[in-house]
């Protein structure tokens, strides 16, 4: 495909992609001929042969629109792989135009990390990120201050983080990161209490309606009654455990016969 065919479908897919409805799986299909036309063009190999500003920042557009179409499509993967082929362009090509999702984007693979509890990767990537956008960068700051409050505890801000996000995008790995948060509060309600009124448990749970309660409840397989409206949780100390006292027995006069003998 010549370089002029590449700038006729990146900017067929960046109209289709920032439209007010914009119809993903066609982006999926413009993406999937700008890779292979810029795998062929070597734009997205690891050899520096290219020089040509404008052209490099075209697949580098490419790539970032491809990154937050993964997100919008809930593919994890195909994200990290995106952002993997972006950090060339992010770290090598310093003298390519400054792009504006360039750190909303490395925000979004720090949240992503963090979502998926790598946190010794979050604090690599920190790492590598420039001191001033490190410490002034709201896109980067988010996911810090994320992280900060997951090891305080402090989920409450946590939910609220959903309502002061760089970006729309955000929200799908603050989504995951509430899911981990809620079946770690339910483990320990189950240790804790036996039962809890509906109403409670969607408070502690961060559930603003009674439809996620109840779905939520019957992922962790506890008995809802609608009378009651309270939830009653399966708990290891109400089951049976058989304890082998006969053998139990034996067992222990074979050692005390032993230690006579030794004695």
């Amino acid at each position: 495909m010549a370089i002029s065919e590449v700038k006729s479908l990146v900017q067929a897919l960046s109209k289709e992609y920032n439209s007010p409805n914009p119809d993903l799986a066609k982006c999926g299909q413009y993406l999937s001929k700008l890779k292979i036309a810029l795998i062929e063009l070597q734009y997205l190999t690891h050899e520096d042969r290219h020089n040509n500003i404008e052209e490099l920042t075209l697949a580098r557009d490419v790539l970032e629109i491809g990154a937050q179409w993964s997100v919008r499509t809930k593919d994890i993967p195909s994200f990290e792989r995106y952002m993997a082929q972006l950090q060339t362009y992010y770290n090598d090509h310093r003298d390519l135009p400054p792009s504006p999702l360039e750190y909303n984007l490395i925000g979004l693979n720090l949240l992503c990390l963090l979502s998926q509890n790598r946190i010794s990767d979050f604090h690599t990537a920190l790492e590598m990120i420039d001191p001033e956008q490190l410490h002034n960068n709201p896109a980067i700051q988010h996911p810090i201050k994320l992280e900060q409050s997951l090891m305080e505890g402090s989920y409450n801000r946590v939910w609220s983080s959903r309502s002061d996000v760089p970006s729309k995008e955000y929200l799908f790995f603050i989504d995951i990161l509430m899911d981990t948060i809620r079946n770690e509060i339910a483990s320990c309600s189950e240790k804790a209490y036996t039962s809890l009124p509906l109403k409670d448990a969607g408070t502690l749970l961060f559930f603003t309606n009674m439809e996620d309660i109840l779905n939520f409840a019957q992922e962790r397989n506890w008995k809802v009654n609608p009378a009651e409206q309270k939830a009653y949780f399966h708990s290891d100390a109400d089951e049976k455990i058989s304890i082998p006292a006969d053998q139990i027995i034996k067992q222990t006069m074979f050692y005390a016969r032993d230690m006579d003998r030794i004695v």
